[in-house]
């Protein structure tokens, strides 16, 4: 028997119908397939190609040949199944010769695969191989079908059965036989017992192709292996992604294509009605439970209602299933035990399928069942279906995945479930403070102290208190606020009398509603307004009538909705558009993430006595904010979840973290708060349109001990450019709104506007149902980035180094040039620079022509994998423990003063280092000064007097002759240099500089003030401002 190796399976029978069936296993997710041939005309031979190739027996001298053979298949990617076409060739065998004549073949796709049972016998005529080919005859073929390998006997079944029975509810990977034929004569199929539909073939992918490790970096940046971004070649729901494309796509694909096609089984608990009365009273206190296998949900329960309403979803993993039967449960609820009311049964092959954008399934009534299955009072409006997590009920359903056994109540179901946010448009409440007019104090003698107090919920701002001699002091100060939609809170002003040390009265207040404060898209004028101010007490009817006026005050209030307001740093902001809706520009694409899975995670608590983490992972991109649905007890959840974003500058960043909750069972010792286990951030301008870039991304956390793995985040993205040309003037428009630049804010504004507006959104977000927990916004949007840090002023002078490291290697070579110690280099180089003296017009063609040179050159190097965190970028892998035990010190400090002097010491030297580095920067400008100020007279006559020289030299000399002497002349060989320096800077080094005008009394001061430890969180702020 000849086997050969090709894409395609050819087997070589005889003629007689031909079976074609899908076995399958409980224990296994491989398919095998048998084939029983017969034929009906005067050839001997057949031939069938599907993925590999077999041939048939031959039989001589018979032009109505029978076979009955079968034949066996191992589909490596059964969820193509539908896409492939079997081929049976019919060839004459001629024994004279030894070769084969062709007789016609036949065509089967895989659309037409039915279940074994419902296979019939069919007649297929011969097709001819060209138009002189003479053929004629047909071939019976059992229509291919699908059945179990459930008492099939086929090579390598009996390993199957072994494993089966080793894990029943585990799939496995049947191992590939290789060149082992897959011939079977006269094997005998068993009786279909099981009905694989395509959405469970769909279901059984192949395994993945191992991870590629990609590094990101050059080689002087590369970091572990461990800690490096991999690139992974999944099976998504369009077909497998290889280098970004895919290939092999599904036809059927939804919008979901970006994740692991997940099949649930969706269960909608609508109401009852006629439920018959279970207790002695004649009440009934109903629930449904919905159970498969070991997994069950349940409603919620009312009492005494015997026509209750619950609408309510439950979806059960088809990963998980344990059981072929669904069984929905009415029950009674009851102290001691729950009394059985009715139930209904359905079959899981008989569920139907729903793909979206299909409508929704509509709900239907069932007869209740007792435990013997007859029929008895009472009904439940019921839809079962199964379907994929883009149906709409996903969301708010209840997941088997997601079930835990620690806390079952419905306030640990809620905060449980996958959620998209929205963020609060936010606006900044600029409140200009210009005078008031006629204040009196309560004591009669004096002038008050006044000044402004204004408030909008938690933000409290005061202008300076003005010592003024009349009663109506001026101020014209501009007080900054965020404020959020819809404005719940209201703008209260209030004057205030500074009547003796921590001693304030209030003079008078005005109340302002945020909706009624003009709003503005500029920088155009604000009209001012007068106000009454309001006495903050009550006082008697009589007086106020006696007072023929009252104090006012007057301000200029509006919302700027101009501005972005920064709620993350503009190095990694999701967003840049601007608050007003009418200065939006077009969006210029979308971007689409799908969130795969996480593996090896580390336990982030402790049930049981074994380590665990119940993890959920966060999307921030712009306003919208997605949440995945939290898989409990698990360290290496598939979450298979796709979001997507409008894009509108691809100058932004996406974040992606992952955390554990902590809001399920008992109190922690950390107050509930949610875990930290990792995050991820994306550049959008760094993808490129239209490919798919799937990365397994580690999870790098500092912690007080150093940088830790926490485990990886398997993430697919996808950027679609709707708009290439808006994309491109993107590139020429500035990063923030125009107001930032007309009437900008100085950094202790923007540190103070920001911080305000992250306690407002996760303020906003933490009032959604489930929550998303304050600890989670702060971390999302680094909050904490702006404090000291020794680790990253290390990092970003580093960064600084290599930045400049391409000036320095140019100095370096015209240093080795102007030394001749390459003579063909520096000849060269002479010769060039004689060419663009002579030639001045080919400087600026040549220096492009030389970039563009090098942008070329790198294109072949260019990074094609999204950056991700870098160890040694970040200096967290030799940092030094005190240092990082600093970074996660508290502000003010909480450290015990020794350790806090010693810390402060160091400091010191370093911004002694910075404060000398500085100072030498500025002495040198101040001898540039010094050269026309006639600080030094003598050494100000010399300069001036060459400068006559050289401006009458210049005059008579052409240019190019005195470019190429001083070109010359600096590039002269080193027998005619002289070690010492030269006279032009022996001058400039001996003009006189302002550093001995410099007192030290500072310097004094801060070594009094040495014993005083607060001034180190003073000087911590300085330096980070610095």
């Amino acid at each position: 028997m000849d086997v050969a190796e090709s894409p395609l399976i050819v087997l070589r029978a005889f003629t007689r119908p031909f079976s074609f069936f899908l076995s399958h296993s409980l224990g296994s997710s491989w398919k095998w397939w048998e084939s029983e041939a017969y034929a009906l005309n005067e050839v001997p031979l057949v031939i069938y190609h599907f993925i590999r190739r077999f041939r048939s027996t031959i039989k001589e001298k018979d032009l109505n040949p029978v076979w009955n053979e079968s034949f066996y298949f191992n589909i490596s990617d059964p969820s193509n199944l539908h896409y492939l076409t079997l081929e049976a060739y019919l060839y004459n065998n001629v024994k004279a010769t030894h070769s084969r004549s062709f007789l016609g073949k036949i065509s089967v796709t895989g659309n037409s695969f039915v279940p074994y049972s419902d296979a019939v016998v069919l007649h297929y005529p011969l097709e001819k191989r060209g138009i002189f080919s003479r053929v004629r005859g047909e071939l019976g073929l059992k229509d291919p079908g699908l059945a179990q390998t459930q008492g099939v006997s086929a090579p390598g079944m009996s390993s199957f059965r072994s494993e089966k029975s080793q894990a029943r509810h585990t799939f496995h990977h049947l191992p590939n036989p290789g060149q082992e034929s897959q011939h079977q004569h006269h094997a005998s199929a068993a009786p279909d017992t099981h009905y694989v539909s395509k959405h469970e073939a769909d279901q059984m992918k192949s395994e993945q192709q191992p991870a590629k490790l990609v590094r990101m970096y050059s080689a002087s940046a590369s970091q572990p292996v461990d800690y490096a971004l991999k690139e992974t070649s999944p099976y998504l729901g369009g077909g497998r992604v290889v280098d970004g494309r895919v290939i092999h796509g599904d036809k059927t694909a939804s919008t979901y294509d970006l994740v692991e096609r997940m099949y649930f089984l969706y269960v909608r608990v609508v109401k009852a009605r006629e439920l018959p009365a279970m207790d002695v009273t004649g009440s009934l206190d109903p629930f449904v439970e919905a159970r498969i296998g070991n997994y069950r949900g349940i409603t919620k329960h009312y009492e005494k209602q015997q026509n209750p309403v619950w609408n309510q979803v439950f979806a059960f993993s088809k990963d998980r299933m344990q059981a072929s039967v669904l069984e929905v449960v009415v029950k009674d609820k009851d102290l001691l035990k729950d009394d059985f009311v009715g139930i209904v049964r359905f079959d899981i092959n008989e569920v139907p399928l729903r793909v979206p954008p299909d409508s929704p399934l509509a709900p239907e009534w069932y007869r209740l069942e007792d435990k013997k299955g007859e029929k008895i009072k009472g009904e439940l409006m019921l839809a079962v279906w199964i379907g994929t997590q883009a149906d709409e009920a996903f969301s708010d359903a209840w997941h088997s995945d997601a079930a835990t056994p620690v806390d079952s109540s419905p306030a640990a179901s809620a905060v449980i479930r996958s959620k998209v946010y929205h963020a609060p448009r936010l606006w900044y409440v600029r409140v200009n403070v210009i005078e008031a007019q006629d204040l009196f104090a309560t004591e009669k003698n004096r002038f008050p102290d006044a000044y402004v107090k204004v408030q909008i919920g938690n933000q409290v701002m005061k202008t300076k208190t003005l010592q003024a001699r009349n009663l109506n002091p001026l101020w014209n100060e501009d007080l900054l606020f965020v404020a959020s939609e819809p404005f719940e809170d209201h703008l209260v002003i209030s004057v205030e009398d500074r009547v003796g040390p921590g001693k304030d009265e209030i003079l008078g207040r005005v109340i302002l509603p945020l909706n009624s404060v003009d709003r503005r898209a500029d920088d155009r004028m604000i009209h001012s307004r007068w106000f009454n101010l309001e006495k903050p007490v009550a006082v008697d009817v009589d007086q106020l009538k006696k007072e023929k006026f009252s104090s006012r005050i007057h301000l200029r209030v509006c919302l700027d909705g101009g501005y972005h307001v920064l709620d993350e740093s503009t190095h990694y902001s999701s967003d840049l558009r601007p608050t007003a809706k009418q200065l939006w520009r077009p969006a210029i694409g979308v971007l689409e993430l799908g969130i795969l899975n996480a593996v090896g995670l580390h336990p982030m608590k402790t049930r049981d006595g074994r380590g665990t983490s119940d993890t959920y992972c966060v999307a921030k991109y712009g306003h919208k904010w997605v949440r995945t649905r939290t898989l409990v007890d698990n360290l290496c959840p598939k979450y298979n979840e796709q979001y997507t974003w409008e894009v509108f500058d691809p100058s932004t960043v996406l974040t992606v973290g992952v955390f554990d909750n902590s809001q399920l069972g008992d109190k922690d010792s950390n107050g509930h708060k949610d875990l930290k286990i990792g995050k991820v951030r994306i550049r959008i301008s760094t993808l490129e349109a239209g490919r798919i870039y799937t990365h397994s991304y580690p999870l790098l956390v500092l912690h007080p001990a150093g940088v830790k793995k926490m485990g990886e985040l398997h993430l697919a993205i996808r950027f679609s450019c709707t708009s290439f040309v808006n994309m491109l003037y993107t590139y020429s428009k500035p990063l923030l709104p125009k107001m930032h630049y007309v009437r900008p804010f100085n950094v202790m504004q923007l540190d103070m506007l920001r911080h305000q507006a992250v306690n407002i959104v996760a303020a906003r977000l933490g009032r959604a149902e489930p929550p998303l927990r304050k600890e989670v916004v702060e971390y999302m949007s680094d909050v904490d980035s702006h404090l000291w840090s020794m680790r990253r002023s290390k990092a970003n002078f580093f960064r600084l180094m290599t930045v400049f490291s391409g000036v320095f290697a140019i100095g370096k070579w015209f240093t080795d040039i102007c030394m001749w110690k390459n003579p063909i280099t520096t000849v060269l180089v002479h010769v060039l620079f004689l060419m663009l003296v002579c030639f001045p017009e080919l400087i600026l063609p040549t220096a492009f022509l030389y970039m563009f040179l090098i942008g070329v050159w790198n294109f072949r190097y260019r990074p094609r994998y999204p950056p991700h965190m870098n160890t040694k970028i970040s200096q967290a892998d030799l940092v030094h423990p005190d240092e990082l035990d600093e970074e996660f010190d508290t502000f003010p400090t909480s450290r015990n003063p020794e350790l806090v002097r010693m810390r402060y010491d160091r400091l010191r030297s370093v911004a002694g280092r910075i404060q000398t580095v500085v100072g030498d920067v500025a002495t040198q400008g101040e001898r540039l000064q010094a050269l026309l100020s006639w600080r030094d007279p003598r050494a100000t006559a010399l300069f001036v007097t060459f400068c006559l020289i050289a401006a009458l030299v210049m005059y008579v000399t052409p240019f190019q002759a005195v470019a190429a002497l001083a070109g010359f002349f600096m590039m002269r060989h080193p027998r005619f240099r002289h070690r010492m320096p030269s006279a032009p800077i022996n001058f400039f080094r001996r003009l006189p500089a302002r550093t001995d005008s410099m007192l030290l009394l500072l310097l004094i001061l801060f070594c009094l003030l040495t014993p005083y430890f607060p001034i180190v969180d003073i000087s911590r702020s300085v330096v980070v401002m610095l």
